[in-house]
């Protein structure tokens, strides 16, 4: 089976989403729902999807659990709730009772747009994402070079709880290697409870100007600190249509995961995701 593990559903004629306002998103600053990934979905040859939270709304939660309940192909959920709120324990249980709550399988925050890089750790968060592992929930961290000590420390500080990095911690590929991103990568890798996934890396480059080869070395560095059985395969739709179709931008990464290997290949394209996220089969 495989499995795309990142992608999103949004309608901002709905809600409004703060990231989406730069001019430079308008391509994408309209609706995707599920009728418009799964054609894409059966084309590529994907089985299933995890969608991911967009904005920091329990209301997004709790429809994207609704959607995830009426769509089969989506076979998980990595909503958002407030990791600060006293009462989390009570939000999550319940989340897991409404429709749709079996395929609620994480949380995740925009950690990257917080002004404190430490955010993780300040004491009310780490008390929220006890909540979190206390529901049998993994975390994703959505974090760049800069939050990645905090995201360090944090599975250093949650040994036993699965947490997934998202986007490789974006590297900044259009402006080159970054030795930093690179070495905060491989510490990270050192706690054998964070995934990582192979997503989101063409927006991080120069949107009109790369390739599998330009991706590569990034791909292949993630690979060398997470090995064969912690990478994960996410097209980062919508978002990815920025740089190229979707299947441009599954092409270019199973390509870097092939010339890794086929173990690598195959495990990231399902496998993984699977034992990252605890998910059941399509349509259960």
């Amino acid at each position: 089976m495989m499995i795309d593990g990142h992608q999103h559903f949004w309608d901002p004629a709905r809600a409004d989403y703060p990231w989406m306002e730069a001019a430079e998103l308008a391509p994408i600053r309209r609706a995707f729902a599920p009728a418009d990934l799964a054609p894409l979905l059966r084309a590529n040859g994907i089985d299933a999807s995890i969608v991911v939270q967009c904005r920091s709304s329990i209301e997004e939660t709790e429809e994207f659990l609704r959607l995830a309940d009426a769509t089969p192909f989506v076979i998980g959920v990595v909503g958002w709730a407030d990791l600060t709120d006293g009462d989390l324990d009570v939000t999550l249980g319940r989340l897991r009772d409404s429709p749709g709550g079996a395929k609620l399988v994480g949380i995740r925050h925009q950690v990257h747009d917080e002004a404190d890089p430490d955010w993780l750790l300040r004491e009310d968060v780490q008390r929220g994402l006890t909540a979190v592992f206390a529901h049998d929930l993994a975390y994703d961290f959505l974090v760049r070079t800069r939050e990645l000590p905090a995201a360090i420390a944090t599975a250093q500080a949650f040994p036993r709880a699965r947490f997934v990095l998202d986007h490789v911690a974006k590297p900044p590929i259009a402006d080159g290697f970054s030795r930093d991103w690179a070495d905060l990568l491989a510490a990270l890798a050192t706690c054998g409870n964070v995934w990582c996934k192979i997503s989101g890396l063409a927006t991080e480059a120069k949107w009109d100007d790369w390739d599998a080869e330009r991706l590569f070395p990034y791909v292949e560095h993630a690979a060398k600190c997470f090995g064969e059985d912690r990478l994960i395969f996410g097209s980062d739709w919508p978002v990815c249509l920025l740089a190229g179709s979707y299947a441009e931008i599954k092409g270019a990464l199973e390509a870097c995961l092939a010339r890794l290997g086929s173990n690598v290949y195959e495990k990231a394209r399902g496998r993984n995701a699977r034992d990252a996220y605890l998910l059941a089969k399509p349509g259960r």
